[in-house]
């Protein structure tokens, strides 16, 4: 591979000092946020050191453009009882899969980005939406949760659930009452 091919690749360094501004080192200029939320948009790979320790701060600094977004024009991406939900997996046994199954899930909408524009196209411009497709994609979601969950069971198994009665291996001696 040549090292033009090399260096298209590497992602930009982004470094942030103490006096919390970023410095893009490709450019040589400082940005803010949302020149890195546009950069985020366009498909630019960056990662974001902390100019001091040299620690990488890319997943804080991602977290932080989120939490801006979420605040600006009243859209909100982030339900409320997904970020409970998500708050509650941190320290639980199958927090580790959070990662994995949220990295699958935005893959998987990615995917069906386009089909999605277009089923709100028609169903904005031709009347009643005649399906809810997300119907479909909580469906595929729950059962890849689901498919999860049996696969880790058996490293941590689930409570036994109470029965509705206690078996017995004795014959009942009287009648059931009715």
């Amino acid at each position: 591979m040549s090292e033009t091919q090399t260096a298209a690749k590497a992602p930009i360094t982004i470094k942030k000092y103490a006096n919390r501004r970023l410095y893009n080192t490709a450019t040589s200029s400082y940005v803010t946020l949302d020149h890195l939320c546009q950069m985020v948009k366009d498909n630019q790979d960056f990662v974001v050191y902390d100019a001091k320790s040299g620690e990488d701060i890319t997943r804080s600094v991602l977290t932080q453009i989120i939490v801006e977004e979420e605040g600006k024009n009243g859209q909100n991406l982030l339900p409320i009882s997904f970020l409970r939900q998500l708050i509650g997996f941190y320290g639980d046994s199958l927090g580790g899969l959070v990662p994995r199954y949220l990295e699958y899930s935005m893959q998987a909408f990615s995917r069906n980005e386009e089909q999605m524009r277009d089923y709100m196209r028609t169903s904005l411009g031709g009347g009643l939406f005649p399906f809810n497709p997300f119907e479909e994609i909580t469906k595929q979601n729950k059962a890849f949760v689901e498919q999860a969950v049996k696969m880790f069971s058996s490293f941590y198994p689930l409570p036994p659930t109470p029965a509705a009665e206690p078996k017995s291996d004795k014959p009942r001696t009287e009648p059931p009452r009715r």
